[in-house]
């Protein structure tokens, strides 16, 4: 199946994919310092035990898609990757990423939702944080699903709002309140990506509605767990 069956033409997504990516880029030089700092570290372990989960066997051909600054991307390095892809909207982000990772991983300036590459090129395809910025989700999980080989895997790493009642309105007001001053701040300009990061969350699918979007995108045994106490979900999928 062509790439071009998931591309969008609408103007609007289109305009506000461009807003978000200029957005992250304006950001771009203090967004890791930012990330492990307000999260105290915990997206690190995050993305370490999303890479155990897949059990790379050093034979996998890795694309990790929405690769920011590349975090995700090296852990798969560290993770026994015998290759890695990194895609990314941001410019910006691309080249800390590129700095990060030297040669050891290849990175382009690509959309998820049209991905320049053919159909079955990859075993393992990552997301960290990404696909909540996708302007049109359906057809960024269709993408993913195309490049990767059948009985290939996907694994998504997503923020999420915790079940638990007290949890979640902690939760809340560290997103609302607290992270967005703190962000706005340090990167400065009164639209930065800590006070969009709060709205992007709250309008995500939940867990379970991101589970059926992906079988509905081609993905079969389809599993999700939560991650400390259910601020991020890990999703694990194969084609």
């Amino acid at each position: 199946m062509p790439p071009t069956t998931f591309r969008f033409d609408d103007e609007t997504q289109r305009k506000q994919g461009a807003r978000v990516s200029r957005m992250f880029d304006r950001i771009a030089p203090t967004y890791d310092l930012l990330n492990h700092l307000l999260s105290a570290n915990i997206d690190v372990r995050w993305r370490t035990h999303t890479v155990k989960r897949l059990a790379l066997t050093g034979a996998e051909r890795c694309l990790d898609a929405c690769t920011g600054t590349g975090d995700l991307a090296v852990a798969l390095l560290a993770g026994g990757a015998k290759e890695v892809v990194g895609s990314d909207f941001a410019p910006e982000m691309l080249e800390i990423a590129r700095k990060k990772a030297g040669d050891r991983a290849r990175f382009l300036q690509a959309d998820t939702t049209r991905l320049p590459f053919g159909a079955a090129e990859f075993d393992v395809a990552t997301v960290g944080f990404g696909v909540r910025n996708l302007q049109n989700l359906d057809g960024g999980l269709k993408e993913l699903c195309r490049v990767l080989r059948p009985g290939g895997r996907l694994a998504i790493l997503e923020f999420s709002r915790p079940p638990n009642l007290i949890v979640r309105g902690l939760y809340d007001l560290y997103f609302m309140l607290i992270l967005p001053l703190i962000g706005n701040l340090v990167s400065g300009g009164a639209e930065n990506a800590y006070a969009y990061l709060p709205r992007s969350v709250m309008a995500f699918p939940s867990p379970s509605a991101l589970a059926t979007k992906l079988e509905a995108a081609g993905f079969a045994s389809v599993t999700y767990e939560p991650l400390t106490f259910g601020i991020a979900h890990l999703h694990i999928a194969r084609k």
